[in-house]
């Protein structure tokens, strides 16, 4: 098959969240097992900013390409390089009127952008006479290009055999606009109804990808069931549960390369399972880099996130002066909303030895953060997939987590009896119960070293790799191309 995908960020070149590491990681492995992919992506400044850093090459294709159903007298140009570490290749949608923001997510107006962006995939696919079985679209900002399929290339034979797939990364970011857009983006007056792209009056570019796809797919199993109810729906639930035959949940990865902590040079000193006791040096390194108290037998629980309400953020805020009397070492990493990082300065400043808050965005701490904690925290109000406790697991940090969406489907409780698990948790949205879990990870870490040990190791031979979700996805592709519709 050949597959295009089609999205905003895609590690290395531009990454802000999960989205980019699923884009830098899936396409590799699916053309490992034999399938072509190609990636199609905004030409963002920072992507130039990246590629000049990196020493990637950006090769131009072709120039001013205009789209003639759309409302601008925009063009867009194509450049084209290949995904480090690999021959997949990536094709850059170059404007400088729609992506000059320094930022992925800042243009001016983020409806035309996306607009422009999803049609101009298409037109440069037509230009480049690139024909493909599938193309699969990643969250909203790509939504309406299984809208354009159906509505506009209809009829057009350059795209008579291409199914679509779209899959939701997180259905809380739906892009909702008023249905002034349906202009712009030359789409018919019809399609603007309960039925299609309208939505309590403004206009869903997600309600579209999901109406319009072949296939829907969406990041874990749990959270593929838990969004077709109202509790987690986003008031889409009832669109999900008529697509229900054509949903599918599939767990993301990441990179088992990338994140190695026996290879992984961001970290102070390398381990693996074999000699594990060297992940505390990293704990000591990282103690002494935030100016904390260095004593290896400290827990430590990390927690890296963007910080917005979504992340239970306002479970830490009840449970945190409880979780501190453990005496433990607290590390976060993030920017987001003002209240949520003024709370946790208010946090650092009242125990300023034993808390380090890091508002700011940072790979390489990041991945510190990983190797050094021995339990990271996630207590998620709703978690569509989650990378966080991935990345934890394979570096031998425990996750303590809320049981919801891709959190339930990789983290498991562990079990003293049966020495099966590989960390903490708790279902109920509850502060008392976040606190309960931690309190078992904590005793477990301070009293059970043996229990520890082995949930480090079922931790760390937890699968987290991409391979099984790829052969998921290829089986997918063959069903979006049994169900396409015309």
């Amino acid at each position: 098959m050949r597959i295009a995908m089609a999205a905003f960020e895609v590690y290395p070149f531009a990454k802000v969240g999960g989205l980019a590491d699923v884009l830098g990681s899936l396409p590799k492995v699916i053309e490992k097992q034999g399938e072509k992919v190609s990636i199609f992506m905004p030409l963002h400044k920072l992507v130039r900013k990246n590629c000049e850093k990196l020493g990637i090459t950006l090769e131009s294709l072709v120039k001013s390409i205009p789209i003639p159903y759309l409302q601008t007298q925009q063009k867009f140009d194509v450049y084209h390089s290949k995904l480090p570490g690999s021959n997949v290749p990536v094709y850059f949608i170059a404007n400088d009127y729609y992506f000059s923001a320094e930022n992925v997510y800042e243009a001016p107006d983020i409806a035309e952008q996306s607009i422009f962006f999803c049609a101009s995939v298409l037109e440069a696919m037509k230009n480049l006479g690139m024909q493909f079985d599938i193309i699969h679209a990643h969250d909203w900002q790509t939504a309406l290009i299984p809208v354009y399929l159906k509505a506009l290339y209809r009829t057009d034979p350059f795209f008579s055999k291409t199914a679509s797939v779209f899959t939701i990364h997180n259905l809380g970011y739906q892009g909702i606009f008023d249905p002034l857009y349906m202009k712009f983006a030359g789409l018919p007056n019809y399609l603007f109804s309960i039925d299609g792209l309208e939505f309590y009056g403004k206009l869903n570019f997600m309600k579209g990808g999901i109406l319009f796809s072949d296939v829907i797919t969406t990041v874990s199993p749990t959270y593929a069931q838990e969004i077709q109810t109202e509790e987690f729906g986003e008031k889409l639930d009832g669109v999900l549960r008529l697509r229900a035959d054509d949903l599918y949940g599939i767990l993301n990865g990441i990179d088992y390369l990338e994140y190695d902590p026996a290879t992984d040079k961001r970290i102070y000193v390398n381990y693996d399972l074999n000699n594990v006791e060297k992940k505390k040096l990293n704990k000591l390194e990282l103690q002494k880099a935030l100016n904390l108290e260095a004593d290896e037998n400290k827990p430590m629980i990390g927690m890296i996130n963007r910080l917005v309400d979504q992340k239970g953020l306002d479970l830490v805020e009840k449970a945190i002066d409880f979780i501190m009397l453990f005496d433990v070492q607290f590390v976060v990493l993030g920017t987001g909303e003002k209240k949520y990082e003024e709370m946790f300065q208010q946090i650092q400043e009242k125990y300023p030895t034993r808390v380090s808050v890091n508002l700011k965005f940072d790979v390489d701490l990041a991945q510190k953060i990983y190797a050094a904690s021995d339990i990271f925290l996630m207590p998620s109000r709703y978690e569509p997939c989650g990378l966080g406790q991935m990345y934890s697991l394979r570096y031998g940090t425990i996750p303590v987590v809320r049981y919801t969406g891709g959190l339930a489907d990789t983290v498991k409780e562990y079990n003293p009896k049966t020495k099966e698990g590989n960390g903490f948790g708790f279902t109920e949205y509850d502060p008392a119960h976040l606190l309960y879990a931690v309190a078992k990870a904590v005793h477990v870490y301070k009293n059970e070293k043996e229990h520890w040990n082995r949930l480090i190791k079922n931790a760390m031979q937890t699968d987290v790799s991409w391979e099984r979700s790829a052969k998921q996805y290829i089986s997918v592709y063959q069903e979006a191309l049994k169900k396409k519709r015309f």
